[in-house]
């Protein structure tokens, strides 16, 4: 098969799976898909670890093993992209690129099961449920056991914010702790009229925000870097009734775990005090969202020396998430970065989000290549 053939099948399939998108694990036509195309191949060994996940083995004899990861989940999101092949499933849009990972990860497991004499080992294709919605389907696989006797873990996203083409593979933390928090301010309801009756939750919530952007700026050491945003405020029902209670959700980003205990028990110092210093209440709820991705030097080296070299670009770490760090818990991994796109590109999880397709035969190439690699007969 020419480079042409496998080319045009990753954006076939790219394609059908960006207009068949499903959230979160509700995967089902998606898993379904995957393995039957798996099970065209010769050489392949498919289980179901859950139900909308899908394993697929590549044994060549004795030598290390190395698991290969595609997410495969969509968002919430109603699709303004504007292309033809665009989710026919209202609400619901590959706004990640999940749907070019798929592709790649099954170009590379037919292309390795083609070249399988070249292979001393295991290659093990791990398509993953659920990585947009924590606690993420990393943690499933690990518990059905997909990375025992596994030796490295690499994993790859396409970047719609880098010029399509151009390949990042940093070491040490990259990717971000994602936590959330949803705090409850709660006061006396009244009428706007009679403020004095009543204990105005929405003044104290609007403390609580601004007081909350003293912690990364007053409290957290300059050099270490750390995200607390308020995204969400709700509250109130009329222009004349002071609520009786006011909710604010958000996010704190941070790549340390000294960090991100100290910020946690600040957003609960600073919403309970100044809460309390206007009369309210605040019930904090925080959950810990996916560990901070850190790439190991030795397998980031691995991947880069399997780069073309005048592919390779620099990327600083970025504060999203990635639940990907749950398997570099359990073994050394990398995850690496395909551009896709370019300055004006729309961003991740965005209505208009779209891909540059020639990024996923560089993907495909750098998976492939680093397989054969650590894996050579």
């Amino acid at each position: 098969m020419t480079a042409a053939d496998v080319a045009t099948d990753l954006v076939r399939w790219r394609r059908h799976l960006h207009a068949h998108p499903e959230l979160s694990y509700q995967e089902h036509e998606t898993s379904r898909f995957v393995e039957e195309t798996l099970r065209d191949l010769d050489g392949l060994e498919i289980s179901r670890p859950t139900a909308t996940s899908v394993l697929a083995r590549l044994r060549t004899g004795d030598g290390p093993t190395l698991a290969l990861r595609a997410d495969m989940d969509a968002l919430p999101v109603a699709e303004a992209s504007g292309v033809d092949f665009a989710s026919t499933r209202p609400g619901v849009m590959h706004a990640c690129g999940h749907d070019a990972h798929t592709a790649v990860l099954l170009g590379v497991a037919r292309t390795l099961a083609a070249r399988r004499d070249e292979l001393a080992g295991e290659v093990r294709f791990l398509f993953q449920h659920a990585e947009e919605l924590p606690p993420g389907g990393a943690r499933d696989l690990i518990a059905a056991g997909a990375l025992e006797g596994v030796d490295a873990i690499v994993g790859a996203h396409v970047f719609s914010l880098v010029e399509s083409g151009k390949v990042a593979v940093p070491v040490g933390p990259f990717m971000a702790a994602p936590d959330t928090f949803e705090i409850v301010v709660r006061g006396r309801g009244g009428h706007a009229a009679m403020v004095h009756r009543a204990v105005d939750p929405v003044v104290a919530a609007a403390q609580v925000v601004v007081n909350l952007q003293h912690i990364v700026s007053r409290e957290v050491k300059a050099m270490l870097p750390a995200v607390v945003s308020v995204t969400r405020i709700a509250g109130g029902t009329a222009d004349n009734v002071i609520p009786e209670q006011v909710v604010l959700g958000g996010t704190v980003r941070t790549f340390d775990r000294a960090v991100q205990e100290q910020i946690r028990a600040a957003v609960e110092r600073i919403a309970s005090g100044v809460a309390a210093a206007h009369r309210c209440r605040a019930d904090l709820t925080y959950d810990e969202g996916y560990g901070a991705t850190v790439n190991d030097a030795g397998v980031a080296a691995l991947v880069a020396r399997n780069v073309e070299p005048e592919r390779l670009t620099e990327l600083e770490p970025v504060m999203g998430g990635e639940d990907f760090s749950a398997y570099q818990q359990i073994v050394p991994g990398c995850f690496f970065i395909v551009g896709a796109g370019g300055d004006d590109a729309a961003p991740h999880h965005h209505p208009r989000f779209t891909i540059d397709e020639d990024a996923l035969s560089v993907a495909h190439d750098v998976f492939v290549r680093t397989a054969l690699d650590f894996c050579a007969r």
